[in-house]
Formats: C-alpha cells, structure tokens, sequence
C-alpha cells in the first residue's frame, strides 16, 4: 500500500519531540495527518487529532480509521521500572499492530532505537527489541527506524547537555563513539519511507547525521560547547561507577522527572553507538541536509528564545 500525497497518514507520538516535527514535515509536503493525543489541541492545517493513548484501543481504531499508513513514533524512554517500559514500548505497539490489522492499514513505520541493538545492557533496549520482533513478525509491510541520538529545537533530552556546557564543563561517559541525527532530518526520513518498495519494506535502518565513523564523545562535547559560550568548554570523561551513583542521585533529587536513570546509564557506557556499516538507508530516497555543528548552533538559539537556556 503506498501513502502518496493526498493519502491519509495516522501518527502516534504526535505531541513528542519527534512526532511534532514529522507533522511539520507533513505539512511542508501537504500530506494529512491523524494524530494521537493524550488531550485537546489547537487547530493545526493538514492535522486532525484524536483523543486518546497507546491503551485506548477504541482511540488507535479512530486513528486508523481510512489511513494508509501509520508511522508508529509513541514510546517510553524513562520508566520507574521494568513494567513501565514494557506497557509502553511493548504493549503499546503490539495494540497499534492489532488497530492497523483491524482498520485494514498496511504499511507501518516504526520508530525504535540503536539501543535495541544491545538489549543486555538496559531494560528500555530490551523492550524496544520486543517491540521491533512485534513489528517483524505482524505481517504488515513495515520499516523500522533505528535514530541515534536525536538533537533539535523543543528536545528535552540533550537540554541538560547544553545547560552544562554554559558552565564550561560537560560531564561524560567513558571515551566512546555515538552517532547523531537532527530532528528534522529524521522527520523527512520517516515521511520518505511511507511509500512501501523492494528498497524499504520489511527493513531496519539506522540513520545519523552523514559524520564518517560518528563523533567521539568528546568531539561531540566540543562542539556543543562552541554553539553555547565562545570559549572552550572541558569534557570531563567520568567512570560507569561514577556515572551509576550520579544516576541514583538523579532519581533521588528528582525522581520520576531523572534524566540520567539507572537504566540509562547502563547503555551510555557502551563504547559504541555509532550506526552500523551498510544500514542507512538508500541514498536515492533519503540522506541527511542538516550539518550537525549548524544544528547544534540553531538549537542553543532555539533554548535561548524559549527561555530554555539562560
């Protein structure tokens, strides 16, 4: 089934940091959009909302209702335990399965995550894994997507990174690799990947920023270093063991809203998260237009207008 312009694409994750930049994407290039909504939204050109969640089976029906395609984007990336991990990237896909099955949706992007990879190391690559094997195994004709660490206005997550370095010190992992991508150009991505071909179904792909063998940690702390302060920052690498009391420290003073979980720190500590050799997906349909020392420079300007950064 092919979603071509004019076709209605249903999305979850609509309100996330991702989600909103696909639908400002999808409205770049005039395709209609159902989004799934925890509560009430303004009115938005080209966007019809739906009232509901990853629970509401009734509401991922009413989403589905005359798509042709769902990018699949809704998921948990902090959790206070194993159970919240697995309704949320587990059995939140496997009801969006049974709702696209049910309202006769074919084609289905889904939004994963390189630490699906190393399921090992943390409870969140675990579920995420579980959640890709729903995909593969649902006999729709879908993609997933692998991003790295994605980067942006309105981001939360890389938030704490650019605050730190306006004190002129960013705490690390120990020396590794990562790759990175900006949220626009994962966003083109996903809407590229929406009509089904022999290049794209039935695929996982691992898309970054185009940066040959990715950045080093260090590298990476640098260069957001130069988008927030004129002078150099200093990246301090600290050890798994420091990192793994900084996270229960974390939780202590901020519980539920900790950035730096146990569980993420896990996964940080793994020297290499860089996209894997022959993943990327075909260059004809899709490569990276955003440089990422441009991106990153956009995005502290971006915190600062918001207020974010100060």
């Amino acid at each position: 089934m092919n979603a071509a312009r004019g076709d209605l694409v249903a999305v979850t994750g609509a309100t996330g940091f991702v989600g909103q930049a696909v639908l400002m994407a999808a409205g770049r290039h005039r395709i209609d959009v159902r989004a799934l909504t925890r509560r009430k939204q303004r009115l938005r050109g080209g966007v019809e909302w739906t009232l509901g969640d990853l629970a509401d089976k009734d509401a991922l029906k009413r989403l589905m209702e005359g798509a042709s395609a769902v990018i699949h984007i809704a998921g948990v990336v902090n959790a206070p335990d194993p159970a919240g991990f697995d309704e949320g990237n587990v059995q939140g896909t496997l009801r969006v399965i049974e709702a696209a099955h049910e309202m006769g949706v074919g084609r289905m992007i889904h939004v994963s995550s390189l630490a699906a990879r190393e399921p090992q190391l943390s409870i969140y690559g675990a579920s995420k894994l579980r959640g890709e094997k729903l995909v593969r195994a649902s006999g729709l004709d879908w993609t997933v997507v692998r991003p790295p660490a994605v980067f942006g206005p309105r981001d939360t997550e890389m938030l704490e990174l650019f605050r730190l370095a306006r004190r002129g010190v960013i705490p690390l992992p120990p020396p590794g690799r990562l790759s990175v991508i900006h949220v626009a150009d994962l966003a083109e991505l996903l809407l590229a990947l929406l009509p089904s071909s022999e290049d794209t179904t039935h695929h996982i792909f691992e898309a970054d920023d185009g940066e040959p063998g990715g950045w080093t940690h260090v590298a990476l702390a640098h260069a957001i270093g130069a988008a927030v302060r004129e002078k150099p920052i200093r990246p301090l690498s600290l050890s798994p063991r420091l990192i793994a009391l900084a996270a229960r420290a974390d939780r202590l003073l901020r519980g539920k809203k900790a950035k730096l979980t146990p569980d993420r720190a896990r996964y940080i500590c793994h020297p290499d998260w860089t996209v894997g050799e022959g993943t990327q997906p075909p260059r004809s349909l899709w490569h990276p237009r955003i440089d990422t020392r441009e991106g990153l420079h956009a995005t502290a300007a971006w915190y600062r207008e918001a207020g974010w950064l100060k």
